[in-house]
């Protein structure tokens, strides 16, 4: 099918050593001719191949870039339409100027993430695969990488195409009984058969589904908030991990007010590390408001670490601060360890309960290569891999998979309680219907439309 052809500005913004402007389209070849001299005519080149030239004004007929182009012909293409890709300068003046004049020539601009939606469309990738793409660009770890790499290159859409086709086989057959029971040599579809043959696909969906909480972290950080009274050493522990003096760090109580949020890779898990202004009660209205956020952002952690100053007793702040916790799983800090101890360890292992507990000194790095061993060994035993397992990260995904073992689970049921195969078969068709969400044979256009809109401009 061919559509309307499109432009956009496939590199970040800003000053470097390259910016490309990339076209997607039947015009696309004939679009940037127009603009471009050389030693050939962009028409006459082979597809595949990159030539040096100047991008003209053909108004003005005065030179804009300098520009080396690439020509890619249908269907061996991302998109499986023509692209060519402009390379300019690196800066903003110059590839703007470019685009424009793409633009005039009967182009328009692409809307976010239409490239990737193109190739989508046009049956180069399925819909797991066009997500992973923008899981490649906003991977924080070498891990969330290569679970995006292997779901890029269909790891996920295989074991989902396997699963719907175990459960057409099912309806297939339920049908061919429902039909022409007359056959005998058709497979007498009974409750056992199906039940045996419906839990095999539950089973697969179960172990899929066992990697969601890990491939979830991979792809979205794990949610880490630095908790402690004020003066403790939370930013100093935040500048540690990121290796870069991101907090202010002063002896003044209440240096931070507002929550300070940073990414930081520890042992391939990644960490979107909050820290949060000292929790204590206080009449300065701008540390107030920053406690009230810390307390809120507190509510949505998925790992806590709370810091006790190990010099001075436990004081009723530290106690309210383990209240808070709650069950989210924690790592107890007794920080400043390059002082006497005065804290009550045993006071700190019944309010920790199982939350394992670490001496911790921000001022000679004591701990931290410990503590970064709890983080690994609380979400990954102490290990993360990703390449024997087919890892699954999306929330839209890891949603449809637990929608498609509860309709497989009713399945399963009716078949155990003797209903009859006819009925039996809805849940099956359902399982099967969910599963092709996931990789975009069942979805619908609305769907399509949200998710590329989330993609990045020029993607």
């Amino acid at each position: 099918m061919d559509y309307d052809t499109i432009a956009a500005i496939s590199t970040p913004t800003g000053e470097g050593a390259i910016s490309i402007v990339r076209l997607s389209g039947s015009e696309a070849v004939a679009a940037a001719d127009r603009l471009f001299q050389g030693r050939k005519t962009l028409h006459d080149v082979d597809s595949h191949t990159i030539h040096y030239g100047k991008i003209v004004d053909p108004e003005t007929k005065k030179t804009v870039e300098e520009v080396m182009v690439s020509v890619m012909r249908k269907p061996k293409t991302f998109t499986r339409e023509d692209v060519v890709e402009i390379n300019c300068h690196g800066g903003l003046t110059s590839v703007n100027r470019v685009l424009e004049l793409v633009l005039d020539q009967n182009v328009r601009l692409a809307e976010p993430g239409e490239f990737t939606k193109r190739a989508f469309l046009n049956g180069r990738i399925d819909l797991s695969q066009a997500e992973a793409v923008m899981d490649l660009i906003r991977a924080k770890t070498d891990q969330a990488m290569n679970i995006a790499l292997n779901q890029m290159e269909g790891k996920l859409s295989h074991l989902v195409r396997n699963l719907r086709q175990q459960l057409l086989d099912i309806l297939a057959a339920v049908e061919v009984n429902i039909d022409y029971p007359e056959y005998d040599d058709a497979e007498v579809m009974t409750n056992k058969i199906l039940f045996e043959k419906a839990s095999e696909v539950r089973y697969q969906i179960d172990r899929v589904l066992s990697t969601a909480r890990q491939g979830k972290i991979l792809r979205e950080g794990l949610s880490t908030v630095i908790i402690g009274r004020p003066n403790v050493g939370k930013s100093s522990l935040l500048n540690q991990l990121v290796h870069e003096s991101k907090a202010i760090v002063t002896n003044v109580p209440g240096t931070t007010r507002d929550v300070i949020e940073e990414y930081v890779n520890v042992q391939g898990v990644p960490l979107r590390l909050v820290d949060t202004a000292g929790i204590r009660d206080t009449e300065d209205l701008v540390e107030k408001i920053g406690v009230s956020r810390s307390k809120e952002i507190l509510k949505t952690a998925e790992l806590v670490l709370l810091l006790i100053n190990s010099h001075e007793e436990l004081t009723d702040e530290d106690r309210m601060l383990f209240q808070l916790i709650g069950t989210t799983p924690a790592i107890i800090l007794l920080n400043k360890a390059d002082l006497p101890l005065n804290t009550s360890v045993d006071e700190v292992k019944n309010l920790a309960g199982s939350n394992p507990i670490l001496r911790t000194s921000m001022t000679d790095d004591r701990g931290l290569e410990e503590l970064e061993q709890a983080i690994a060994s609380l979400f990954f035993s102490n290990r993360v891999t990703e390449n024997n397992e087919t890892y699954v990260s999306n929330t839209r995904h890891i949603a449809l998979l637990k929608q498609a073992r509860s309709a497989i689970n009713d399945a399963i049921d009716a078949a155990d309680q003797g209903v009859p195969v006819d009925m039996t078969q809805i849940d099956i068709k359902r399982t099967w219907d969910l599963l092709g969400e996931i990789v975009g044979d069942t979805v619908s256009d609305g769907l399509i439309n949200e998710l590329f809109s989330k993609f990045c401009l020029g993607k």
